[in-house]
């Protein structure tokens, strides 16, 4: 069931209120069981998630996805019996308390299945829902909802009392940092000069983290009605390159990501970012729409970097027009980037995979306006 007074739990305004009045209960048990920077922590995080997915909450409600729920669904209150499972009556004392998202009960049980010692059926479960329910939601959105209920539960410790009761309620403190630090939302720059390693880099990441990679050539192809391996060398600045062209290719690529991040999908970005103002257009981007800024610049010696774009035109598998001649152009016209983490792509990939998600997943501010 659900109603015009349900669906209103769930607005942004109304989930900051929720995490706003959890945390001010929480305050009062620092610093003897609780300390103050995790609660801090836990207070920007929420609070940035929240900002910038205004769009995803609203289709989230315009799609029935909020309701009455259960309230309570903790594995305590499951039983499973030879013809299915039986779940006890749900939570009867404030009616308002079982409103909100599918996620919302779904995500308590996830998450106290994982304080028992079951991660894997946590994600089990998160996964099964997804399927028979026919879901596409974004990954962030399990990961706020379970560190709310984690939240949540740490209060209820908390008033319970008892040194064992106070344990707890820093285990489920950690827990809630922990998916509110998987939840951030990340756009990731993938940069650097032709065959340094940025698409493989790009890839990498995508296939380890599950995230959405959009790539400047793949664009410019698809913009110019050209399948995406089709051969458009041209010199520099000519033919599919020209400045227009490349400022357009980038103002779709920000447009595209901007609609993802927005639904809370952390989104890679596979392009040289030869040029400041194209790196300031991506932080803009970021800063409006609260997700984290994370800027590559692979690097490569100029000698290997060509002998790698020589190798790759044998194939006629990429997007990427560029040769050697293109590269050294390009060389000549990239702008500082000190913002950037260099990746030094000469390591095996095992090595630049393991640095590269060191780099995405460090608990950073945005670097973006």
């Amino acid at each position: 069931m659900t109603s015009d007074q349900i669906r209103a739990v769930a607005t942004p305004r109304a989930l900051r209120r929720l995490w706003h009045d959890n945390l001010v209960e929480l305050d009062a048990f620092v610093p003897s069981i609780l300390d103050r920077p995790s609660l801090g922590d836990i207070e920007r995080l929420a609070t940035r998630y929240l900002a910038g997915r205004g769009v995803l909450l609203a289709e989230r409600s315009s799609a029935g996805r909020i309701v009455d729920g259960h309230g309570d669904l903790l594995a305590d209150d499951i039983f499973c019996l030879d013809d299915g499972p039986r779940i006890l009556d749900c939570l009867e004392f404030d009616d308002a308390l079982r409103w909100g998202d599918v996620l919302y009960d779904v995500g308590f049980l996830a998450m106290d299945l994982e304080r028992l010692g079951h991660p894997e059926l946590a994600r089990s479960l998160l996964d099964e829902y997804r399927r028979l329910s026919g879901e596409n939601h974004p990954r962030s959105l399990e990961d706020h909802y379970i560190a709310y209920r984690a939240l949540v539960r740490a209060k209820v410790s908390c008033l319970k009392g008892t040194p064992a009761d106070h344990a707890e309620a820093s285990r489920y403190i950690a827990q809630c940092l922990e998916h509110l630090r998987a939840a951030r939302v990340r756009l990731v720059l993938v940069g650097g000069l032709p065959g340094t390693g940025k698409t493989t880099v790009a890839r990498g990441l995508a296939r380890t983290l599950g995230w959405t990679v959009l790539s400047s050539d793949e664009l410019r192809k698809q913009d110019a009605g050209l399948d995406t391996v089709d051969h458009a060398a041209a010199e520099f600045g000519h033919g599919l390159y020209t400045s227009a062209a490349t400022e357009r290719t980038y103002r779709v690529m920000l447009e595209r990501a901007g609609t993802l991040l927005t639904r809370g999908e952390s989104v890679i970005l596979d392009a040289s970012f030869a040029q400041e103002p194209w790196r300031q257009d991506a932080a803009v981007a970021a800063g409006r729409l609260h997700a984290d800024l994370v800027e590559l610049c692979c690097q490569l010696p100029s000698e290997t970097a060509a002998g790698r774009l020589v190798e790759r035109a044998r194939g006629h598998a990429d997007a990427s027009d560029a040769d050697p001649s293109v590269a050294a152009v390009m060389a000549g016209r990239f702008t500082p980037w000190p913002s950037a983490t260099p990746i030094d792509t000469r390591s095996s990939p095992a090595e630049v995979q393991q640095r590269v998600l060191a780099v995405v997943d460090a608990d950073r501010p945005s670097i973006g306006p």
